[in-house]
């Protein structure tokens, strides 16, 4: 049995996705009991530590599997709350030896508290084993993400360090991986002979929720981009491992984020916005500006898109256009890979020719393929249609896949530490650009779907990618 100490574990993240996630995967029935250690500061009381585990796993015993209900029962009873101070060298040294040889401790805190307390600690001062669990962003950019890097390996080798990526949970991936690698008519055609764009869309409907605090520091690039999708473009646009552990999936995944730069001039190839009051559904949103806890003067963009190009043969020339928004109407979360057109259509055909588009849906996990066929009644017209399934998806939650593969010592999914530094790279020139407000920050009500003077990633309409 592996200990697991959650520094924040009275925080937002832990309530809304950590804690909700280690239930899942005990619920689940094929994991062992944890040891579960909460850490909070001194004024939480154990009275409320119990309640969020009541809240959070016991409310999962119900209905779940007979070994699940048993794991989440030993794990409630066994759990306890420490207090104190997360940034005190001594006292995170003395959480990792609660079990020495076998505790995680995950710091589900905010960035800054959590480099504060790991650069004071020294060398030597945690029990030998202990793993580090880091939630993003890994520093603000690619100075402060080296230098984190260095305090961690410092203190334990890069093999007990899980920088957490919930995007890569392992069901998102490996629908990614099978879907490209063990389909023959679908691996040959991905690359810059076959394909005219590649889109990643992920836009949702919530708005700042209180989130203030965070994200009128961070925004949309920062928040969603830099750390999340970036990494899910290596993994669409990555060359083929040859097997699927941690040492040659992330090779390839640090391959690609290495030759991935932005694709023309600040004004042509990233564009930035701030929603304003609006409606989404019954809900009446507040313009951003004027939400609790944000400054205006920051100019905090609540959706962001870049145009990259990747460095290499198989795909030069080929535009992927990553986009993230907040408070938009249509929630849409998915890759688009567009394909070129036939390079001559017999004559005597009629009605539309679409370019053929292959649909990998991120929420929920979707596969769609965009044909043309022959239509009814006239084999002459051409009609478009979609093959579309369902991919696999797991009973346990991102993060309780993400706590698996801790208490597993698997770093498949997790960000090594070369990768989270080239995430900075590549999105840090735009942030000093827009800093100097190179580019406009436009705005776009909430409830629509951003800016309409933005070119943007091709929707189920069957619309074209307009060129900026």
């Amino acid at each position: 049995m592996r200990t697991l100490v959650i520094l924040g574990v009275a925080g937002d993240l832990s309530k809304r996705l950590l804690l909700p996630g280690i239930a899942s995967l005990l619920a689940d029935g094929n994991t062992e009991p944890l040891a579960l250690v909460g850490f909070a500061a001194p004024e939480h009381t154990e009275e409320a530590f119990r309640a969020r585990l009541a809240e959070t796993l016991g409310a999962r015993i119900e209905g779940a599997r007979e070994a699940g209900a048993a794991a989440l029962r030993a794990t409630i009873d066994g759990a306890r709350l420490i207090t104190g101070d997360a940034t005190d060298p001594a006292t995170l040294a003395s959480l990792s030896a609660l079990d020495p040889g076998h505790t995680a401790l995950f710091f589900a805190l905010p960035p800054a508290v959590t480099q504060k307390g790991l650069e004071a600690l020294a060398p030597g001062q945690l029990a030998e084993g202990t793993v580090l669990v880091l939630e993003k962003p890994f520093g603000h950019d690619a100075a402060s993400a080296a230098h984190l890097n260095a305090a961690l390996t410092r203190l334990v080798p890069e093999s007990s360090i899980f920088r957490v990526d919930h995007f890569l949970a392992k069901s998102t991936v490996l629908n990614i991986a099978g879907l490209r690698f063990a389909n023959r008519f679908i691996e040959p055609l991905l690359n810059a002979d076959n394909v005219e764009c590649v889109d990643i869309v992920y836009n949702e409907d919530l708005a700042l929720e209180g989130r203030a605090g965070y994200y009128d520091t961070a925004g949309a690039l920062r928040d969603m981009i830099q750390s999340h999708l970036l990494q899910i473009a290596a993994f669409l646009l990555m060359d083929q491992p040859s097997t699927l552990t941690e040492r040659d999936l992330r090779d390839r995944v640090g391959e690609v984020l290495r030759a991935l730069e932005i694709d023309g001039s600040f004004q042509e190839a990233t564009w930035r916005a701030r929603y304003t009051a609006g409606e989404i559904g019954a809900r009446d949103i507040p313009d951003y500006a004027a939400e609790p806890g944000v400054d205006p003067a920051r100019k905090t963009e609540t959706m962001a898109q870049i145009r990259l190009r990747l460095k290499n043969s198989r795909w030069a020339g080929v535009p992927v256009t990553i986009r993230s928004g907040k408070a938009v109407g249509e929630v849409r979360k998915e890759i688009v890979v567009t394909f070129k057109p036939v390079p001559y259509l017999p004559e005597g055909f009629s009605g539309i020719d679409s370019p053929t588009r292959l649909r990998i849906g991120l929420g929920p996990e979707t596969l769609k393929l965009e044909i043309d066929v022959n239509g009814p009644g006239n084999p002459f017209q051409l009609d478009r249609v979609a093959l579309s399934t369902a991919l696999s998806s797991s009973r346990v939650l991102p993060y309780g896949e993400v706590i698996s593969s801790v208490l597993e010592g698997d770093l498949t999914l997790s960000v090594r530490g070369d990768a989270a530094e080239e995430c900075w790279r590549i999105v840090d020139p735009v942030l000093e650009a827009w800093a100097r407000d190179e580019v406009p920050l436009d705005e776009y009500a909430a409830g629509t779907e951003g800016p309409a003077s933005w070119p943007v990633a091709t929707a189920d309409d069957g619309t074209g990618l307009p060129r900026a």
